[in-house]
């Protein structure tokens, strides 16, 4: 027989219908990735004689930008009945619970009504699964499909009179903080695997699926990033905003500031401090966006991104940018780039991250400097919109690792000098030049 490939299906209408009634209030919705969301697939494959079953639970993240960083995700959820987890294999239950009504030398793995699960480190090298121990960790969906999903096996016992069980309920999902909300786990198509290479298809026994969307609002998140502006026709920079991710301490003289930061694997409101540079935004990352060059078919722009951070790398970081601009082709220099669809926007959207073994890291700062990562993008001009007033050389907004950056406000983008909104692509300058000079010549010959 040849090997098993799990297939993982998009979710179902009437999942993504109770989602979208659940986040109403809560912002859910998001025109840069409308039909981003994490769903969990619940997989009953195998009856037991124990009266229980084998599952498999997949999650698999459909956010085109947003991942799944460290410490990892944690779902959780309720049991219907007096189910226990006897065994698992891809991750583990947190706590073991009350197994005291059990004896013998075999003991279920966790007998809590409600377990929470995590999965297993990279290099775990016991109790595996297929696709499973990426420490928690999920790619966006457009950066790397493969490392997008991951998966775990149980053996679920004491079933009850249904022997394929029941749904369990309250899923939740914390990944790595709160702020997603999951709809009901109900009955889907049924998942299919295949063997005899292909030739042969296998549909499991049961399917639950659960989709879980993302909401700032319900988050709650300090912001972690700001924006910064300039552009070569104005000798000023347009800074973060003051107090973008919280104000500085009250002693300037410091060179580090103490932050909280609400990332935690706990089910308590606990905070991490993170050590920056103290800066008048307090953020720990900064995006600098330059417009540097005017052609007369393109137009150039720098991107950095610096990391303020003492103590942290951002690894697999990416920048999604929403500008007009993008609607046009662009080329991208140092950084990996790609076109994102959106729903109901004329700007363009563009996703960037780093090269892998050259700067897909984004190291912490030092004594010696900050930390930061930067490219330079070539983006072609539309002849019937493009401008240099206004601010349209500038993000209408930015987000890191899914975060929105916290953007300066329209009044204090760089300007034009006085008279430059007739200001041209730098080679009308050369043209003028020249007509003066063949004018001048046609007076010298004339006279």
């Amino acid at each position: 027989m040849g090997l098993n490939v799990h297939r993982v299906h998009s979710p179902t209408l009437k999942s993504i219908i109770l989602l979208l009634a659940l986040c109403t209030l809560s912002d859910c919705y998001d025109p840069l990735d409308p039909n981003g969301n994490i769903s969990v697939t619940f997989d009953i494959f195998q009856r037991t004689p124990d009266n229980g079953y084998l599952a498999r639970v997949t999650l698999q993240n459909y956010y085109q930008y947003r991942h799944v960083d460290k410490p990892g995700w944690k779902l959780g959820w309720t049991w219907a009945n007096n189910e226990v987890i006897w065994s698992m294999s891809g991750a583990i239950a947190t706590d073991r619970g009350n197994c005291s009504s059990y004896s013998g030398s075999q003991m279920p793995h966790s007998c809590k009504k409600d377990p929470t699960i995590v999965d297993l480190s990279l290099d775990a090298s016991q109790n595996r699964s297929e696709h499973c121990c990426r420490g928690g960790l999920l790619s966006p969906w457009s950066i790397d499909p493969f490392y997008a999903f991951s998966s775990f096996e149980l053996e679920v016992r004491n079933v009850g009179d249904n022997p394929l069980g029941q749904a369990p309920i309250n899923l939740t999902l914390m990944a790595p903080g709160p702020g997603y909300t999951c709809s009901p786990l109900l009955d889907t198509d049924l998942s299919v695997s295949s063997d005899f290479g292909g030739l042969r298809q296998v549909p499991v026994l049961r399917t639950w699926k659960s989709t879980c969307a993302y909401s700032s609002f319900l988050a709650n998140t300090i912001p972690v990033c700001c924006v910064s502006l300039s552009s070569f026709y104005n000798p000023a920079i347009t800074s973060c905003r003051n107090c973008s991710c919280g104000c500085r301490e009250a002693d300037k003289s410091t060179a580090t500031c103490i932050r909280s930061s609400s990332l935690s694997r706990s089910n308590e409101d606990n905070t991490i401090d993170e050590m920056i540079e103290c800066t008048d935004h307090m953020c720990p990352v900064r995006v600098h966006w330059h417009f540097k060059n005017n052609y007369m078919n393109q137009w150039r722009v720098k991107l950095t991104i610096s990391n303020y951070n003492y103590n942290r790398n951002y690894s697999n970081w990416n920048v999604l940018v929403q500008h007009p601009g993008f609607t046009q082709k662009a080329r991208t220099y140092s950084f990996n780039s790609t076109k994102l669809p959106t729903l109901g926007l004329q700007d363009g959207v563009s996703l960037f991250w780093g090269i892998d073994y050259y700067n897909n890291e984004l190291v912490h700062s030092d004594k010696d400097g900050v930390g930061l990562v930067t490219t330079e993008i070539l983006l072609d001009k539309d002849p019937n919109s493009f401008t240099v007033s206004n601010g349209w050389a500038f993000p209408r907004r930015i987000y890191f690792n899914g975060e929105n950056c916290e953007m300066p406000l329209p009044d204090t983008f760089p300007m034009l000098p006085n008279g430059g909104s007739i200001l041209r692509a730098t080679y009308c300058g050369f043209s003028l030049l020249y007509i003066l000079l063949f004018l001048a010549l046609l007076l010298i010959l004339w006279f």
